[in-house]
């Protein structure tokens, strides 16, 4: 998994110390959570590179309206209402080539994905089952209808093509 951070938030300056990340895979219908999250930093003092408008949240989980679970296999807790939420370590942290942001490379240890989504006796996500909130231009969106899919998929089908 790759991430990009700002170089200045509070996540990156945890990932300098602290390897273990959490990445949350939002539904669509939580758009409104993440939003309440958007304004919010761990970071106090709020950095001058923030933007206006952020605010320094020590519970970010309480102000969102959500709910910590703990990790099995990293530190950080998961968003117990995230439909998927993958434990990973950070194993490269480094700048952009312009030097505001940072580039994570950070290796999935463990996936966890809501029974509602996994095609019955697999360990794979189907794809027709989940729709990943989408952030397109400062504004949210779920997914259509499926197109296609790809020559090497692994999922298997659930109808005919």
């Amino acid at each position: 998994m790759v991430l990009g951070l700002g170089r200045e938030g509070q996540t990156a300056r945890n990932l300098r110390g602290r390897p273990d990340v959490v990445i949350n895979l939002p539904a669509p219908d939580q758009w409104q959570a993440v939003e309440r999250l958007a304004p919010l930093t761990g970071r106090s003092p709020v950095p001058s590179t923030k933007a206006k408008g952020c605010r320094f949240e020590p519970d970010k989980f309480g102000a969102a309206g959500l709910h910590e679970e703990p990790s099995d296999v990293v530190r950080p807790p998961r968003v117990a209402e995230c439909p998927v939420q993958l434990e990973a370590r950070a194993e490269r942290v480094r700048p952009d080539v312009a030097g505001g942001f940072v580039i994570v490379e950070a290796v999935v240890r463990k996936v966890h994905a809501d029974p509602r989504i996994v095609v019955p006796g697999t360990d794979h996500v189907d794809p027709a089952a989940w729709s990943p909130l989408v952030y397109n231009f400062r504004h949210y969106f779920g997914l259509g209808p499926e197109l296609g899919h790809s020559y090497r998929t692994e999922t298997p089908r659930t109808s005919e093509d």
